[in-house]
């Protein structure tokens, strides 16, 4: 299997362009997992903050919007960035990724140096509502935290490549509310999390739509009689994704991370989700919100069209 490292690996072509090359075993069916493209955007903004805007001196990503036009596809991929506010605090950049003379997707990234942000810094009193079930992270590596459990492997993963890339850990005693998940991850391979691969973190997940399934919910770590998931047929592309950076990570990484994902509201076949991803000691480190749809995993394996007009469905 490839790594994240090598998988998200870009090469520069001009001051403004980078290629890419996406592997199948990163991919939802036969489309890339939406936060695997997110990471390799982060690392587009990261070279290119790193070489051609070096004198910006704003190595951090703090904000990110994407639009999934199109699905996209394995192979090879073509990032072309425009340069639309270079500032002294800040500065803006606009990416492209293109595969097949068709754009799939576009975005925008801001960039500063958070290191040396200045200016007001206030307690909010804000904390998870309801608080999450405390976890040891040295026995979630052990497999011996008494709350936490392991699910050995995701439902659906043959269909879901991406998931298996990812170690899930979750309450033994099941969620805390329907349309909520809360979750502890790491990195199946041992590398480590950084403030780029926090643009994957943000997009994996258990699949809230599923855990309403009226045979019982796929994800439980205790199965009740001989349930099994009545929906395995899907596909949930996102729509849009915005990523809010609060906190850089150290360079060595992280080796856990904890997520909550909540849905707001799930109708005709469209949701939000909101996720909060927060590190060992309970500081927030990222913040995103999503628009996704709900379809038939068919969409997803379907022929491509020729035309540069066609849809993300």
């Amino acid at each position: 299997m490839t790594t994240f490292q090598k998988a998200t690996e870009i090469q520069p072509l001009t001051s403004h362009t980078y290629a890419a090359n996406f592997p199948d075993d990163w991919c939802i069916g036969s489309v890339p997992h939406g936060g695997f493209i997110t990471a390799v955007f982060l690392c587009v903004a990261r070279t290119h903050f790193a070489t051609t805007l070096q004198r910006q001196n704003q190595p951090d990503t703090f904000t990110l919007h994407l639009e999934f036009l199109r699905r996209t596809q394995t192979g090879p991929a073509l990032f072309t960035v425009r340069d639309i506010k270079l500032g002294r605090q800040a500065s803006v950049i606009h990416v492209t990724l293109s595969q097949a003379n068709r754009e799939e997707v576009v975005g925008y990234i801001s960039n500063a140096h958070l290191a040396r942000e200045e200016g007001a810094s206030l307690p909010t009193d804000w904390a998870l509502h309801p608080k999450p079930i405390p976890a040891d992270v040295a026995l979630l590596k052990a497999g011996t935290e008494p709350r936490w459990g392991e699910l050995e492997k995701m439902p659906f993963a043959e269909f879901r490549k991406a998931s298996n890339r990812v170690r899930f850990f979750f309450p033994r005693n099941g969620q805390l509310g329907r349309g909520m998940t809360d979750e502890w991850l790491c990195m199946r391979s041992g590398e480590r999390f950084t403030n780029e691969s926090v643009g994957f973190v943000a997009d994996m997940w258990p699949q809230l739509v599923e855990t309403y399934s009226s045979k019982g919910d796929p994800y439980a770590l205790e199965k009740k009689g001989n349930e099994k998931p009545s929906i395995g047929s899907m596909w949930y592309p996102t729509l849009l994704l915005n990523l809010d950076v609060k906190k850089v990570l150290p360079e060595e990484g992280v080796e856990f991370l904890f997520q909550r994902v909540q849905a707001k509201k799930i109708q005709n076949g469209r949701f939000d989700l909101e996720s909060i991803v927060m590190d060992e000691q309970g500081d927030v480190v990222a913040l995103s919100h999503h628009v996704v749809f709900a379809v038939s995993a068919a969409r997803n394996l379907a022929e491509r069209s020729n035309g540069s007009r066609e849809s993300k469905l």
